[in-house]
């Protein structure tokens, strides 16, 4: 296990968990908001972009109250997206995360709150994190106002940023600052 907050719990993603990716990455309803209904992901295709080599991502698995809901995912900010979200000259430790539920029964219910603080926690504390960034999609109201009441704060308009559905949509740069 990663990290735990309460009910929450968030363990390193294993092999065991790619029927689980499969299961929610295919799933219209999680689809609409995470990678696009056009975008769905069999086994192949999880394998491929979650068990890959790319060990600048910490993967992980969320649980709550036992139950295995959802993904996450973090990582240290590469040089080219410090350089496209503005942090070219900034040298603080800054780090990107993604997550997901993918449990749709586990949606409305403040756990994605609880979630992302657990977050920003961990990674402020064990990564010494000065700033924790997302790009929410500009229409993804619910995500953007969970973020900012976890004390994220829209920073950058991002036009025509992310590939969803078939179109280009502009996404925001929220940012935490620690």
């Amino acid at each position: 296990m990663l990290f735990q907050k309460g009910k929450l719990k968030v363990r390193a993603l294993e092999e065991k968990d790619q029927e689980l990716l499969v299961k929610w990455l295919s799933d219209p309803i999680v689809l609409e908001f995470y990678e696009g209904r056009d975008n769905s992901f069999d086994l192949e295709k999880v394998k491929a972009h979650f068990y890959n080599d790319e060990q600048d991502i910490t993967r992980c698995i969320i649980e709550f109250e036992g139950d295995e809901i959802g993904y996450a995912q973090y990582y240290p900010l590469c040089e080219q997206k410090r350089e496209l979200y503005g942090y070219a000259d900034d040298e603080s430790v800054i780090y990107g995360t993604d997550q997901l539920i993918g449990e749709v029964d586990h949606w409305n219910k403040g756990i994605g709150k609880v979630l992302v603080k657990a977050i920003v926690e961990y990674l402020a504390k064990e990564e010494q994190a000065k700033k924790i960034v997302m790009n929410p999609q500009s229409w993804n109201e619910r995500a953007i106002c969970c973020y900012e009441k976890c004390g994220f704060k829209k920073v950058k308009l991002l036009p025509e940023h992310t590939l969803h559905e078939g179109k280009k949509n502009d996404c925001w740069l929220v940012e935490y600052e620690n």
